[in-house]
């Protein structure tokens, strides 16, 4: 029974490998390195022409100088060593051969018995007969353990010399040779003159095998280490998105299988796009106590994320990924979803008017403004321009009238029209959606809003944000997970998206975004929040749609005081947009938006509680009553307060039209786009 068993596990075919794991390695659109996804063992297996032809020669030479001439077992190996380690009173050379060393990393471990030495040699024996010396020896270097957690040729180069196996030269292949027998006694960082010897004694045994002349040994024997301890395995570019990557590979594969899988990752970001975001930043918020920006770009085409950065002065280890993870109120920037939920349900922005005055929500009519049981916006300044379009409210980005179509619209509509363009943070409160979401009232990440913005800039349609472009597994690409395939979908007309994008056009020429008008069509929104504390810039253009964040990332702490100014969205974040965009495509053909094939059909507008259009010109009181009971139903709870934004300082605005001209009614339909 004891020789079946020994038979049976001395077959190659019924033996699984040691697992030994190798690391992920994530690359840039250009193929450049972002980092490493260590392993618990560094591991980066190659081809045996990938390795410096110095290395098999002095592994031979150190380990196993009959390599080419046994049958996987050297008995006289084991001889000679035998009595050299009885000469020496110590281990001074190993009877395995590389055979049996690749067999036991292989197969059985390393457990001290009699029968895992017997096993061992009827291993060998069966591996070097059925494959070439040249596999067994390249197989060996890549499995065995070299010390620092590196296991193969590759990550040792990497590791103790900062390069490729392949271009190793003599004096670096004879100290790596050397070091599996005994990685930790001869670990070079730590015991340099030990490291040495150890060195030297492969160069003395490459000499007596053949493989090197007396010239060359001299000379190699004379170098110093030249050690340069390698960073591949630690360093990681771009960490923002790197931690993005890992996060969706972890959700795909299992973190098992992410750190040792030997994964190659090709993603969408762009390094050029990356320090043209880093640059912006740094330009505009250069002082160590300035606030940290964040810029996420994407392609409305695809969804490929081009760039994802984040400064925040003073701290270079930031592990929490602003951009995807944080959320923050998003001020007036939200104010895009309540326009398109506006004229997706046929409401014309250019004729239907709203009075800009002081506003009061009142559900409780017992409440008061102080104590947070009415909803009492304001606009920047306090000051107020009587009746006015939506459009124009818009450029003015007047929380008024923004509140007052909000309630109007519905708030659940503002949030649908939000999901089906692209945000994905909770938008309730306490199971029903507040008044206040059209002012930017909820927590919502830059990710959700660059990919929001990106729907408009597509016309509409939808493309799930994309991070990665295609995974290589150890036994070929990955095609199940569907990497590199855009998910798209058309979520609103293409007319809505035009409608809302040739008014955000007009607030980059003189609106409140006009600090970020770099000389292209573009379109966007300003957002600003309560006390301050958050400032946002979302545009986009028919090639990119970026967001900027601005603020604190430890506490909404108020920007009253960054460069002498109260921070707006249509200052610093309007900037950094404006230098991302001039470096990213500004040397491009400037692309205007097309126009729609589905214009938007303007009904006839049912008055919403505050709105007047068409002729309904009842003389509004500022101090607009409670909603009915249907509008009631909609608040969960007092909405939070949102600071307005500032006005443009830099160009006038259009007139609003007197308080007593009624505005022409529009067409019924839009007129069909010119031939």
């Amino acid at each position: 029974t004891g020789i079946a068993t020994f038979g049976s596990s001395c077959d190659l075919n019924s033996l699984q490998q040691v697992e030994i794991g190798s690391n992920t390695f994530i690359y840039a659109a250009d193929n450049s390195r972002l980092g490493v996804i260590p392993a618990e063992r560094n591991r980066q297996p190659v081809q045996l022409r990938e390795i410096s032809s110095w290395m098999p020669k002095a592994t031979v030479a150190i380990e196993d100088r009959r390599f080419f001439e046994h049958n996987g077992v050297d008995a006289e190996g084991i001889a000679r060593a035998l009595w050299k380690n009885v000469s020496a009173g110590q281990v001074v050379e190993g009877g395995s051969t590389i055979t049996q060393q690749l067999v036991r990393n292989l197969y059985i471990g390393r457990e001290r018995t009699v029968e895992r030495k017997l096993k061992e040699a009827c291993l060998a024996l069966k591996l070097d007969n059925a494959w070439a010396k040249n596999r067994i020896l390249a197989t060996y270097m890549n499995q065995v353990y070299y010390g620092n957690l590196a296991y193969g040729i590759e990550a040792a180069a990497q590791t103790y010399f900062s390069k490729p196996a392949s271009t190793l030269i003599l004096p670096e292949a004879a100290l790596l040779a050397g070091l599996p027998q005994a990685p930790s006694n001869y670990e070079p960082f730590r015991q340099q003159q030990i490291a040495k010897n150890r060195r030297n004694q492969v160069l003395r045994a490459m000499l007596t095998h053949g493989d090197i002349d007396r010239a060359q040994y001299d000379w190699a024997r004379s170098r110093g280490l030249g050690l340069k301890a390698g960073k591949l395995y630690k360093e990681i570019r771009e960490p923002d998105f790197f931690g993005f990557v890992r996060d969706q590979l972890i959700a795909e594969y299992g973190a098992g299988t992410v750190r040792s899988g030997g994964l190659k990752v090709y993603t969408t970001i762009d390094p050029r796009f990356q320090r043209a975001a880093q640059t912006a930043i740094r330009e505009t918020l250069y002082e160590p106590d300035d606030p940290a920006a964040g810029v996420i770009s994407i392609n409305p085409k695809n969804g490929a994320i081009r760039a994802m950065t984040a400064v925040i002065p003073g701290n270079t280890k930031n592990q929490f990924n602003l951009l995807s993870q944080g959320r923050r109120q998003s001020g007036s920037t939200f104010k895009t979803f309540v326009l398109a939920a506006a004229v997706e349900q046929g409401i014309n922005p250019a004729t239907t008017s709203y009075l800009s005055a002081p506003f009061y929500y009142r559900p409780d009519p017992n409440g008061n403004c102080e104590d947070g049981s009415w909803w009492c916006p304001e606009t920047y300044g306090r000051d107020y321009t009587g009746w006015t379009t939506i459009e124009r409210a818009t450029l003015r980005s007047d929380n008024t009238v923004y509140a007052q179509l909000t309630l109007d619209v519905t708030p659940e509509k503002v949030a649908e029209m939000a999901r089906k363009l692209g945000v994905r943070s909770p938008l309730e409160v306490g199971g029903a959606v507040v008044p206040s979401i059209g002012l930017g009232a909820m927590d919502v990440s830059p990710l959700d809003m660059a990919s929001a913005y990106a729907t408009l800039a597509a016309g509409g349609i939808y493309s799930e944000p994309m991070a990665i472009r295609k995974v290589i597994l150890p036994d070929g690409e990955d095609t199940r997970a569907g990497w590199g395939k855009p998910k798209r979908k058309r979520v609103v007309s293409d007319g809505v998206a035009y409608t809302v994008t040739r008014i955000l056009e007009q607030n980059i020429d003189y609106g409140t975004g006009v600090a970020a008008d770099y000389g292209h069509p573009a379109a966007g929104k300003t957002g600003t929040t309560e006390e301050w504390s958050d400032a946002w810039f979302c545009g986009y253009t028919p090639r990119l749609g970026t967001t900027v964040w601005v603020g604190y990332p430890r506490a909404k702490i108020p920007m009253t005081s960054v460069h002498g100014i109260s921070v707006t969205g249509g200052s610093f974040p309007a900037q950094i947009w404006r230098l991302f965009m001039s470096s990213a495509i500004g040397q491009l053909e400037p692309e205007s938006f097309p126009e729609p094939k589905d214009w938007p059909e303007w009904t006839t507008f049912e008055r919403g509680q505050y709105a007047r259009s068409f002729g309904d010109y009842d003389d509004g009181d500022s101090d607009h009553g409670a909603p009915t009971t249907e509008t009631t139903k909609t608040t969960a709870t007092a909405p939070s307060k949102t600071v307005p934004d500032a006005p443009p300082a830099s160009r006038p605005l259009p007139k609003p039209p007197p308080p007593t001209t009624a505005p022409p009614p529009p067409p019924t339909t839009a007129p069909p786009p010119p031939t």
